[in-house]
């Protein structure tokens, strides 16, 4: 998720178009930091007295740090729809970060619109890619998803990540050989990516290798964050491992 992240940068790319007469947006920000609920009102009022896309863009990211996303997700869009703000490359930043925002709100319908509006001007932004693939994951729009990854891979070919994402892909659509081939160019690139461990263990156990793919989620559950949460899940679903013999 690149929603708050790309926040700085666009304003930056914004603020030679705006001028802010009442705020800062940096002081908004650091407001929305300190006491999102407080700023949002504060933001709201800024954008009614001249504040302009800046205003608009500190209100959603209150939003976004209040769990309103699909509020944010919305104000996002009409913000990137608006005639005058900034140049492609923001309206196109402006509409990744509506989709990560439908994303949270669980829309990936919305989601999924949102990347395409920000594709449709940036067709070649591997991340924006990437993006969509993950709402077309939630849709199981596995065709879509594989397409959208292949095409971000072929622009960042050494990406332990977007490889994983597309060997899930690839599971689903049956294509059980490129999934493996994904797997391997990963833990190549980025030995033990927990990702990919767990997609390795995923297909070792559908190949009946219980005991291997036990090994992998073992690493991955090793590593910490939500894939070790995952790996750890994925180990429980497991019969339990014979204790070797005693010796005598």
């Amino acid at each position: 998720m690149r929603f708050i992240a790309a926040a700085g940068a666009l304003w930056l790319s914004l603020a030679p178009l705006f001028a802010a007469p009442f705020a800062d947006y940096d002081d908004c920000v650091a407001a929305v930091s300190a006491n999102a609920k407080n700023a949002l009102p504060q933001a709201e009022e800024w954008s009614r007295t001249g504040g302009g896309a800046p205003a608009e863009h500190c209100a959603a990211l209150a939003l976004s740090s209040l769990n309103r996303y699909r509020d944010a997700a919305a104000k996002l869009d009409a913000l990137a729809n608006r005639p005058g703000v900034g140049d492609y490359r923001s309206r196109a930043s402006l509409y990744d970060q509506a989709g990560n925002a439908w994303l949270l709100a669980e829309r990936a319908q919305e989601a999924a619109r949102s990347f395409s509006s920000a594709l449709r001007l940036t067709p070649d932004d591997a991340e924006m890619l990437a993006d969509r693939a993950r709402a077309r994951a939630v849709l199981k729009n596995w065709t879509g998803m594989e397409a959208d990854l292949s095409a971000a891979i072929r622009i960042d070919q050494n990406r332990a990540d977007l490889l994983s994402l597309r060997a899930v892909a690839r599971r689903h659509l049956d294509r059980k050989e490129g999934a493996a081939t994904d797997i391997l160019r990963a833990l190549t690139i980025y030995p033990d990516y927990p990702a990919a461990l767990i997609q390795r263990g995923a297909m070792r156990l559908e190949a009946g290798d219980i005991n291997g793919a036990r090994r992998d989620w073992q690493k991955a559950a090793q590593k910490g964050g939500d894939t070790a949460v995952e790996a750890k899940r994925l180990l429980a679903t497991l019969p339990v491992a014979p204790k070797p013999p005693l010796k005598k």
